[in-house]
């Protein structure tokens, strides 16, 4: 059945109290680990579809089965857009097989690719490629306290996220996620957050679809850095 979606239960009620030194910690020591040889050819893959300069990207940043990049394609049709998901299994889910991995799906401006986000970003950094747009559409909120540093707002990976730039877009439908979110991104006072509000119709991905038909309550946090323009 389509709308039988459970809510998102956590032995958490607040903000994590250890969130702060950690998004401090991080934004002091992001990330070092060096991206793997496979990040690497998976990289050179996306830089031969776009070339050595693709104009301003927008990044559906853990895509899933690519529905919410293949729907952002539609919408902004003069860019690239780039789905990174590291499950094989779950692009695999969209059915779509035209292309060879890593780059799983190739459609019009649209490439789906099979890459972890750990090696993706810093080698985006490195190419200077610039960044429009990031979508984090309904990352896995790993609930429990315990798994704290698994969100992305408390990754070492974080600061990294910021540093491509562009409008940041994170929807969930666990509000904890969103708050945290709000609180990590505190610390970067390059990026404001807009008011928080209910995502637009029509639904952007598969998942939030089904979070709708489900009944959950969905939230939409757009964060802007400084001198952008506001976003659409």
């Amino acid at each position: 059945m389509f709308a039988n979606s459970r809510p998102v239960a956590s032995n958490q009620t607040r903000p994590h109290p250890r969130l702060h030194a950690l998004v401090a910690r991080h934004r002091r020591r992001p990330l070092q680990r060096p991206p793997s040889a496979a990040g690497r050819e998976c990289f050179a893959e996306i830089a031969a579809h776009l070339g050595t300069s693709p104009g301003p990207l927008i990044v559906d940043a853990g895509c899933g089965t690519g529905g919410g990049s293949l729907a952002l394609a539609r919408l902004y049709p003069e860019r690239w857009i780039i789905g990174i998901d590291k499950s094989a299994r779950r692009l695999a889910r969209s059915g779509l097989r035209d292309g060879r991995p890593p780059i799983l799906r190739v459609r019009d401006n649209c490439l789906l690719v099979q890459m972890r986000l750990e090696d993706f970003y810093p080698l985006l950094l490195a190419a200077g490629w610039p960044v429009q747009r990031q979508y984090f559409l309904y990352p896995n909120p790993w609930p429990k306290a315990a798994r704290l540093r698994r969100r992305w707002h408390a990754h070492g990976l974080f600061p990294l996220i910021l540093r491509a730039g562009g409008v940041i877009e994170l929807r969930s439908n666990w509000s904890l996620y969103v708050r945290e979110f709000l609180a990590a991104l505190s610390h970067y006072p390059a990026y404001r957050a807009e008011p928080l509000a209910p995502p637009p119709p029509p639904p952007l991905s598969p998942f939030e679809k089904k979070y709708a038909a489900s009944g959950h309550p969905l939230y939409r946090c757009v964060a802007v850095p400084s001198g952008c323009p506001q976003p659409a």
